[in-house]
């Protein structure tokens, strides 16, 4: 991540995300099958819309990569390698599978971090087009995009031209990583909580919320000096948070049972 964004890989990335659940993971392997994707599309030289369209139809049609909407908060679906094997996943790490063979072709497709959904879009000349990979690669107008976002949160949501903006890899990894977190949160799954955490304080290190919430993990992990430390940086950086009190009195807490320990 210290490599300016244009060198950044993103599969390589999401891959070494992945060594949280499986340390022993092969990245070259699958780095290989995505170029097996790429080559199996089968994707003619020409238009590149009509290219787009191709690579669309092998992957959603063709070969059934699909969102896991029974089992959304499996942690399976936000590796890549598990949403290979498997042709599951959800919106982002889809997007990801699709952003990945379509670099291999040639074809600039980028991410669009919707709120509460991800998708794709593809830009030519005048020519914009927008694709969700979780359900089926459906091809959405922007009208669309505003009612899938309004169901998904159960208000009326008027998006805006800076919701259609591209997501820079950095922001892509971050979403990844939250996602992350957030099923380990509520699995209780603190070593491995703690590996996420890690990650999203170095790739979001203004972030205090990420320091408290690293604080968090270290608690339940019993490092309560650690979490205490960070405790005190997010209080100091944002004094005046809406959760600031609650955070005080987990400080408190652990300084006390600090103090004991004496």
């Amino acid at each position: 991540m210290q490599r300016p964004e244009a060198e950044i890989d993103l599969a390589v990335a999401a891959l070494l995300i992945a060594k949280t659940e499986y340390p022993d993971l092969d990245v070259r392997d699958y780095l290989e099958r995505l170029d097996g994707l790429a080559a199996d599309a089968k994707v003619p030289e020409g238009e590149p819309l009509r290219r787009l369209h191709r690579l669309r139809e092998f992957l959603f049609e063709e070969l059934g990569f699909r969102g896991n909407a029974g089992e959304y908060y499996d942690p399976r679906n936000s590796f890549l390698n598990d949403v290979l094997d498997r042709r599951l996943g959800i919106p982002i790490t889809l997007s990801l599978v699709l952003i990945e063979v379509g670099r291999r072709l040639g074809l600039h497709i980028h991410g669009i971090g919707l709120p509460g959904h991800f998708i794709v879009g593809f830009k030519r000349d005048r020519c914009r087009m927008l694709l969700d990979p979780f359900n089926g690669g459906a091809i959405l107008t922007p009208e669309g995009c505003q009612d899938v976002v309004s169901r998904l949160l159960g208000r009326p949501v008027e998006l805006q031209d800076e919701h259609f903006a591209p997501v820079t890899k950095r922001p892509f990894l971050i979403r990844m990583l939250g996602n992350l977190k957030a099923i380990y949160f509520k699995q209780e799954a603190w070593d491995k909580a703690r590996m996420v955490s890690e990650r999203l304080v170095v790739l979001d290190p203004v972030n205090a919320c990420e320091v408290r919430d690293r604080g968090l993990v270290l608690a339940n992990l019993g490092a309560l000096v650690a979490a205490a430390r960070d405790w005190e940086t997010y209080l100091r950086e944002r004094p005046e948070s809406s959760d600031a009190e609650a955070v005080r009195a987990r400080l408190r807490r652990v300084r006390q049972a600090l103090a004991a320990l004496n």
